[in-house]
């Protein structure tokens, strides 16, 4: 099994090598210095001195891959490539382009997002499995056939109607928790309710149906039958045999949003007031501040990355068949 890790960790290497490359080459080669300074600075009545000056403050002034002003290893070193792109394999994102430390801002705000996304996503989990288990259970009754009308209707529905509809009716009408803002310790609960509460039914549709599927398919299996044969209840089938043996394509499921754990939700910390990464990026889009969303491109594709490789590690739990190879 430890091959099969060790495997999996050098297979991420070139791909997160790839991915730093195709980011330098968007934000540096396709849109330039130049075109980044114009942006900051306005096309108009911008003169080639505030434009130097404006890079040279960010660094930017220096050659993308090789300076020939320099000699030996400084002529790799002194470059925007290395400078820019290289540090963030080491994780020195750098300061923004307003002059503010990036690890600093994510060091803080991670938090923020980590107790929106850890809630919503385990009890999303729990819920929506119990729900698919539920309505697979009772397969072919109108139960099973109202859900699945359900879990559609759920699906066709923008997640803004449910941020919006929920603000205005937990938060306004009803006045039961704030509609939006944040604070530290307990005191942060209260803010948390209500965005995770929506999180978790905004995800019920989709989820409840993808997870329908995978208990359908697995029910139907020989390992099933053989079970119902030896006296075992539905119940006992199901919980025990169907739920085990559908964790991988669970867990399949599951690595898409493991990079939110840590990112954040864009459209729920700006419409709740959060101070997480998820509004940290928007509003560094916003400011026009590449130095923040390069690096939050980046930090997106190395939790994704490590995503991956957890679940494939959790795939030799599950699966014995997986430990042997």
């Amino acid at each position: 099994m430890s091959a099969y890790i060790i495997r999996r960790m050098l297979y991420a290497i070139p791909i997160l090598i790839g991915i730093n490359l195709i980011t330098f080459v968007l934000f540096f080669v396709v849109n330039s210095p130049d075109d980044m300074a114009l942006m900051q600075l306005g096309s108009k009545h911008t003169t080639e001195l505030q434009i130097e000056d404006w890079k040279r403050e960010r660094g930017y002034h220096l050659p993308l891959l090789y300076n020939a002003e320099q000699s030996g290893f400084d002529a790799l070193t002194e470059t925007i490539f290395y400078q820019k792109s290289a540090k963030l394999f080491v994780f020195d994102f750098g300061s923004s382009d307003s002059g503010r430390d990036i690890g600093y801002d994510i060091s803080q705000r991670m938090w923020p997002s980590l107790a929106l996304a850890i809630p919503t996503l385990l009890v999303g989990l729990l819920v929506t499995i119990t729900l698919a288990l539920t309505i697979a259970f009772f397969r072919g009754t109108y139960i099973d056939y109202w859900a699945v009308i359900i879990c559609v209707a759920l699906i066709s529905i923008s997640s803004l109607f449910y941020i919006i509809g929920g603000q205005f009716l937990i938060g306004k009408l009803l006045k039961i928790v704030p509609i939006s803002g944040f604070d530290t310790g307990l005191h942060a609960l209260k803010f948390m309710i209500l965005p995770v509460l929506i999180g978790i039914v905004g995800g019920i549709g989709s989820n409840t149906r993808w997870y329908r599927t995978i208990f359908l398919e697995e029910i139907n299996k020989d390992y099933v039958r053989t079970a119902r044969s030896k006296g075992l209840s539905e119940q006992l089938v199901l919980f025990k045999h169907v739920l085990r043996n559908a964790l991988i394509p669970i867990l399949t499921g599951v690595v898409v949003v493991l990079p939110l754990l840590f990112m954040g939700s864009l459209l729920t910390e700006n419409f709740f007031g959060i101070p997480g990464l998820g509004s940290y990026t928007i509003d560094a889009i916003n400011r026009q501040d590449f130095a923040i969303v390069r690096a939050m491109v980046f930090l997106g594709s190395v939790l994704y990355i490590i995503g991956l490789v957890l679940t494939d590690i959790s795939y030799t739990l599950v699966d014995p068949r997986i430990r042997l190879s």
